[in-house]
């Protein structure tokens, strides 16, 4: 009879020490779910966007490298690439090297985007000078 009571007392300490190895683990566990979803996580994703943008690069992209060289592809190779800079010279970066690039395509693209926009609202303005000019015309023939 004198076991009952030992074995009652040591079962509730037991769960009484697992809920406090809960409560002592549970912040750990927090931080690591926190880095992960605000460190780790986006820098593994700009990762991936970079080599991404390095793969796709081809002859006349224009490039910016690490180092701050400005020029055009000219050739694409496996692991390098041979880059024209403005005075004529070529020189060969590893595909590490590159930091941005500044591709003539989508400059045009932006610009014929542009062009559309402003034809499109120079009928309104047409428009607009004309009901203008009807107006005054009215207003001096009165």
């Amino acid at each position: 009879m004198s076991f009952i009571p030992l074995l009652q007392d040591a079962s509730a300490a037991g769960a009484q020490g697992s809920q406090s190895m809960l409560f002592s683990v549970l912040p750990f566990v927090l931080i690591i779910v926190i880095f992960y979803f605000f460190m780790i996580r986006p820098q593994n994703k700009k990762q991936k966007e970079a080599e991404k943008m390095r793969n796709s690069i081809q002859k006349g992209d224009k490039i910016v490298t690490i180092g701050g060289v400005h020029g055009t592809v000219a050739s694409v190779k496996e692991r390098t690439f041979i880059l024209k800079v403005e005075d004529g010279s070529r020189i060969e970066f590893d595909r590490s090297a590159i930091s941005a690039v500044v591709s003539d395509r989508n400059a045009a693209s932006k610009k014929e985007v542009k062009l559309e926009k402003e034809e499109q609202d120079e009928p309104k303005e047409t428009a607009e000078s004309a009901e203008g000019a009807e107006s005054s015309s009215d207003s001096e023939g009165k």
